[in-house]
């Protein structure tokens, strides 16, 4: 083999070599370490890489902590990113907290984090508190006038209720609620219309941040307006539900009547039946008296004469006179 061949093969085995061992030992990383005042051995750092860990990630994270004055181990933040936190996040919220004074500690932070809260967004809504609007409110006073208001809350986040805390709809649910109970609670709504704050006071006392991850600071009444006349609807609703009762106990009532004249029609026909049945068994009475001999010729007569006197009298007593044969 050609001596050159070997020494180009030997200089290529032995960049190939250095730069793998570059990569198993970041001598880099360990440099620019011991430089920031960061103790990490080289060691640790080849460890790092063979449990997956970035030691870019790691020795980064140490040197911005260290520079902060935060008191952090390396194997805090390996136990942190394998559990697949955001190392970054944690490091830039406990810088922030340590700034503004907000008591936050690594546990807290990383278990902020891995509840799935951005905890460096956290710190920063605590010290700058953030303004919620709530969606507009309706209310009925006792007047029966409906108040339709808005409302603007400022809260900031609590640290410590982060984890397992509520969030903001239910702080949005709980000041609406207030609102419909304060309103509710007026005797008329010139009252509230007189007096908002008053509504911002009753629902700030009742401590409605409880188990949520905010703290209030202030609930403004930002706008009222003046909706439907509830208790006069209500009343107009009232008054057509009982004439539409009333129409159905007078149909009631006037069925019943129908129900009853043609029963008292039904009995008439009846006992006309009967009337007409008895008058056709007269004349058979009368020819079997006739045989007996228990009514003789001259009774017969008079008893026409009698009917006739009757039929006569009858006809002259209707309105229109006699009747016309």
């Amino acid at each position: 083999m050609d001596p050159a061949f070997q020494l180009v093969l030997i200089i290529i085995g032995a960049v190939i070599a250095i730069i793998f061992l570059l990569y198993i030992l970041p001598v880099n990383l360990w440099f620019t370490a011991q430089l920031s005042n960061v103790k990490i051995s080289l060691l640790n750092l080849v460890l790092m890489r063979l449990r997956k860990v970035s030691p870019a990630l790691v020795t980064n994270a140490m040197i911005t902590s260290t520079k902060a004055g935060l008191k952090i181990t390396t194997n805090e933040i390996e136990t942190h990113y394998l559990a697949g936190g955001n190392v970054n996040k944690v490091i830039k919220a406990l810088i922030s907290a340590d700034k503004a004074n907000i008591p936050l500690d690594f546990k807290l932070a990383t278990a902020i984090d891995l509840a799935g809260r951005d905890v460096f967004d956290a710190v920063q809504l605590s010290v700058n508190p953030q303004v919620i609007n709530t969606p507009p409110v309706a209310a009925v006073a006792k007047d029966g006038i409906q108040l339709i208001a808005k409302a603007r809350v400022t809260v900031r986040a609590n640290i410590n209720q982060l984890v397992g805390g509520a969030g903001e709809e239910t702080i949005l649910a709980r000041v609406g609620e207030g609102i419909v109970t304060t309103i509710g609670s007026s005797a008329n709504h010139k009252e509230v219309l007189e007096n908002p704050d008053r509504i911002s006071k009753t629902v700030l006392s009742k401590g409605l941040d409880s188990g949520t991850a905010f703290e209030i600071l202030s609930i403004d009444i930002a706008d009222i307006d003046i909706g439907e006349n509830v208790g006069a609807k209500l009343q107009t609703d009232q008054a057509e539900a009982d004439l539409k009762v009333a129409n159905a106990r007078a149909e009631e009532r006037r069925a019943m009547a129908v129900a009853s004249e043609q029963e008292m029609r039904a009995k008439a026909q009846e006992a006309k039946a009967k009337v007409i049945e008895a008058e056709s068994q007269v004349p058979l009475a009368m020819a079997e008296a006739f045989r007996n001999g228990n009514l003789g010729v001259m009774d017969y007569y008079k008893m026409q004469n009698i009917q006739a006197d009757t039929d006569m009298r009858t006809s002259i007593s209707k309105p229109n006179g006699p009747e016309k044969k």
